[in-house]
């Protein structure tokens, strides 16, 4: 990109950034009122550690509509039980109309290692009760519920049930949480009912239905979500600023910024990780303990412009010959979330290594002659995977496993670095999406030897346990999709080591 064309990329963006730094109202409305559950959008809790978490709500004049009223006043409780018998932690604040009347309560001071639960009261109401949770200071058990993709027309959340069910630690959100566009071809349980949205009220009420699916609901009450956005959340396939539109950054960076407004509003994540920055970062740490270390990566806000395309534009396209893909100077993480994650990985001391991110890890061929993969995955910027894979490759990593999503199918693959192992990626299939064409990965088994597993046919998520000596990974299915009801079941099981590097059984 041009020198002039960056600094205008750059002003695009601070411009449209501006909105997250807006200073509230102050006054407080002490006469508002409620005609409906305020609480209609349900609560949740995120990013745990060990003194702490944080909790979310937002109050609502109706399931989907904002709420009529100036700042009102909110109130907590957290518990050391379930029947709030012994509230540990309570305290007040303002929900403000600047940020849809959101609230996020960042709560510090608890025990380790224990469930806490938590509540709000607001214009007379009582929220729901929800089950938050600390982190050990050891650990010998982790339980991760790992999701994608959640399309509200293509199918039901009934996944959310079996998730539930098996009552992890927490559920790891790999991106897509809402869509934003429509597929008329394809069948629909029910509709959005509403246009695609492209500024802060849409994306607001595109979250808010979201929020309102009962299913989804109750798997944020049961427990901590960490969560990371993808394409959709914004637009589908976007890169930075580029977009498959093809729309200049003065129209397209305040589209995305009301997007990952309208994404804070909902979503349990840290405001400290917001607030006070020039730009949104989502990438950040969650550990378990001195079991697992995991790292949240945003391979969307940094990228830099897609292979071989117009600058402007991004679709995920098949790449032939691109030897742009390869071009050193490319970055998928951005430099500052690059260096901040060799960082970790060289003082990196638990026995499991997790790299939660977006989009397809390990390279993938689409040909015998490996020429052709696509553009929107980390083919697309090979570089910047082949130095991540050799900061998996240090001796202080002893096992790195990557989390991926994206795909709408299952994927079981070897990672390498100059031929040495040096870790595996698991992608968990859509939890509720459609899948994929018959034929779109071409022949699997004779163009791509690293790929251990695949099931292109089936929605659902992936149930990760880690102990100190060994990993365990159920790809669990429902077998309709649109059926809330439906049954599930374990389609594959895969099991590794410590030390091994590299998936060692794997049941089918």
């Amino acid at each position: 990109m041009a020198g002039n064309d960056l600094l205008w990329h750059r002003r695009a963006v601070l411009g449209a950034m501006a909105s997250l730094a807006a200073t509230p109202a102050i006054a407080c409305d002490a006469g508002a009122r409620a005609s409906a559950d305020p609480f209609a959008l349900g609560v949740a809790s995120g990013d745990p550690d060990s003194d702490g978490f944080v909790l979310w709500t937002r109050l609502v004049g109706g399931p989907l509509e904002p709420l009529d009223a100036k700042a009102v006043e909110v109130r907590y409780e957290v518990a050391a039980d379930p029947a709030f018998h012994r509230i540990v932690r309570a305290g007040r604040g303002l929900a403000h109309p600047e940020r849809a009347h959101a609230v996020h309560v960042e709560v510090a001071g608890l025990t380790a290692g224990r469930p806490y639960w938590y509540r709000f009261h607001a214009l007379g109401a009582t929220s729901p009760v929800g089950r938050a949770a600390t982190v050990p200071r050891s650990a010998d058990r982790l339980r991760l519920a790992v999701t994608s993709c959640q399309h509200w027309e293509q199918a039901q959340f009934g996944v959310y049930r079996d998730i539930v069910r098996a009552e992890p630690d927490l559920i790891l959100q790999l991106g897509d949480y809402i869509y934003e566009q429509s597929y008329p071809d394809l069948p629909k349980v029910r509709a959005f009912g509403a246009a695609e949205p492209v500024d802060l009220d849409g994306y607001r009420r595109r979250h808010a239905l979201y929020k309102t699916d009962p299913e989804l609901q109750a798997a944020h009450r049961a427990c901590p979500w960490i969560v990371t956005w993808d394409d959709h959340e914004v637009l589908n396939d976007y890169a930075g600023l580029a977009n498959r539109e093809g729309l200049p950054p003065a129209i397209f960076a305040p589209r995305r910024a009301a997007a990952y407004q309208a994404y804070f509003e909902h979503m349990p994540i840290r405001p400290s990780l917001w607030r006070g920055r020039r730009e949104p970062r989502l990438y950040r740490a969650v550990d378990w303990a001195n079991l697992a270390s995991l790292s949240v990566l945003d391979t969307r806000q940094y990228r830099s412009t897609p292979p071989c395309a117009s600058p402007t534009v991004a679709r995920n396209v098949r790449l032939t010959d691109c030897a742009n893909s390869a071009d050193p100077s490319r970055t998928i993480m951005g430099r500052a979330q690059e260096r901040w994650l060799a960082d970790r990985l060289a003082r990196e001391h638990r026995p499991w290594a997790l790299i939660a991110q977006q989009v397809f890890f390990a390279p993938y061929w689409l040909d015998g002659d490996r020429r052709t993969t696509f553009s929107d995955q980390w083919d697309g910027y090979a570089a910047n995977r082949a130095r991540l894979l050799v900061e998996m490759s240090r001796p202080t990593v002893r096992d790195a496993i990557v989390l991926s999503g994206d795909v709408h199918s299952f994927w079981v693959n070897d990672l390498d670095a100059a031929g040495i192992p040096v870790g595996s990626e698991i992608v968990t299939s859509a939890l509720a999406a459609a899948s994929p064409p018959v034929g779109r990965f071409g022949d699997v088994g004779r163009n791509n030897p690293q790929v251990r597993f695949h099931d292109t046919v089936h929605a659902g998520w992936v149930k990760l346990d880690l102990r100190q000596r060994e990993m365990r990974a159920e790809l669990r299915i429902i077998e309709d999709r649109a059926d809330v009801a439906s049954r599930f079941r374990t389609v594959a099981t895969v099991t590794q080591q410590s030390g091994a590097r590299r998936v060692a059984v794997l049941d089918r």
